[in-house]
C-alpha cells in the first residue's frame, strides 16, 4: 500500500513538473500565421506537432456518432475518445490560460477549420452547443458585434451555411468557395476564401509558372483581401517553387501535411 501511494504522489510531481515545462518550450517558438496543417489528426501527436512547429491553423474533419463528433477523415477511421472536445479544443484551452490569453503568448488568432464530412445540419447543432461551452477562449459575434478570441473555429466541408448565418451568439464562421468572392456576406461570418489549386490551374510547382495563371491567382487574393477575406488552397504541390508564388501572390494560408518543410520554408524567409 505505501509503495502504491508512492508511486502515486512520483506520478503527480512528475505531472506538475511537465505542464511548466511544456508551456516554457511552447513560448520559444515563432508563430508563423501562414503555416495551415492539412489533416493535422493524422500526425502522432494531434495540435501538438503543429503547435510545436508554429502552426497557426489546423484542420480537423469529424462526424457524429452517438452524440459525439468523432475526427478522422473517413468512418472507418474513427475512434471512441477522439472527440474535437480531447484532442483540440480542450488542448487549445489549456495553451490559452497558459500563455496568458493566446495559444502563443502574444500570437495571433490561431484558426481551428473544423471540416463537416456528412450531415451538416445535424453535426452543426451538437457542434454549436459544443462550442458554447468554450466561449471564454473563440471568436464570437453577439448581436452583431464581432469579439476577437484566442481561437477562430471556421466550418468547412457539409457547411449549413444558413444555420451558422442565423446564430446568435455565433461562436463559428464559414468557409467560402472561389463562388463567394462576391458574396457581400461580412468578413465575420465568411473569413476564409478555400478552393482546391487544381479547380483553377495545372501548375505543378516545378519549371515556369504560366504568366496568365501568375495574374489568375493574385487576381483572386486581391479580390478576396478587398472584402477582408484570407484564402487557402487545398489539394496544392508541395513544392517550395510553388510556396514561394503562394507567398508572393499574397495567399494567407499554406496548406501543408510536411509540417518540418513548410516552417523551414517560412522560416527561413
Amino acid at each position: 500500500m505505501r509503495s502504491r501511494g508512492l508511486k502515486r504522489c512520483i506520478f503527480w510531481w512528475v505531472a506538475a513538473v511537465a505542464l511548466p515545462l511544456h508551456a516554457q518550450e511552447r513560448s520559444a517558438v515563432t508563430p508563423l500565421p501562414r503555416a495551415h496543417a492539412h489533416n493535422d489528426y493524422r500526425h502522432k501527436r494531434p495540435l501538438f506537432d503543429a503547435l510545436d512547429h508554429g502552426f497557426c491553423s489546423v484542420e480537423a474533419d469529424i462526424f457524429l456518432v452517438d452524440g459525439q463528433l468523432l475526427v478522422g477523415h473517413d468512418r472507418h477511421e474513427l475512434r471512441g475518445g477522439r472527440t474535437l472536445q480531447q484532442l483540440y479544443l480542450d488542448p487549445l484551452r489549456r495553451s490559452v490560460k497558459e500563455n496568458g490569453g493566446r495559444v502563443y503568448p502574444g500570437g495571433p488568432t490561431v484558426m481551428l477549420l473544423v471540416d463537416i464530412k456528412a450531415d451538416g445540419k445535424a453535426v452543426y447543432a451538437t457542434l454549436r452547443d459544443v462550442l458554447a461551452s468554450y466561449r471564454d477562449i473563440l471568436c464570437r459575434v453577439e448581436d452583431g458585434r464581432y469579439r476577437r478570441g484566442a481561437v477562430q473555429v471556421v466550418i468547412s466541408g457539409d457547411r449549413p451555411k444558413e444555420d451558422i448565418a442565423a446564430d446568435n451568439p455565433r461562436f463559428a464562421a464559414i468557409d467560402g468557395r472561389l463562388s463567394d468572392l462576391d458574396s457581400d456576406a461580412p468578413p465575420h461570418l465568411m473569413p476564409l476564401i478555400s478552393a482546391s489549386w487544381w479547380s483553377r490551374f495545372d501548375w505543378r510547382g516545378k519549371g515556369k509558372f504560366p504568366p496568365a495563371q501568375r495574374d489568375e491567382l493574385r487576381s483572386i487574393v486581391e479580390s478576396a483581401h478587398a472584402a477582408g477575406r484570407r484564402v487557402r488552397f487545398w489539394a496544392t504541390p508541395e513544392t517550395r517553387e510553388l510556396w514561394h508564388e503562394l507567398v508572393a501572390a499574397g495567399v494567407d494560408h499554406l496548406n501543408t501535411d510536411h509540417l518540418d518543410q513548410l516552417r523551414d520554408f517560412l522560416s527561413n524567409r
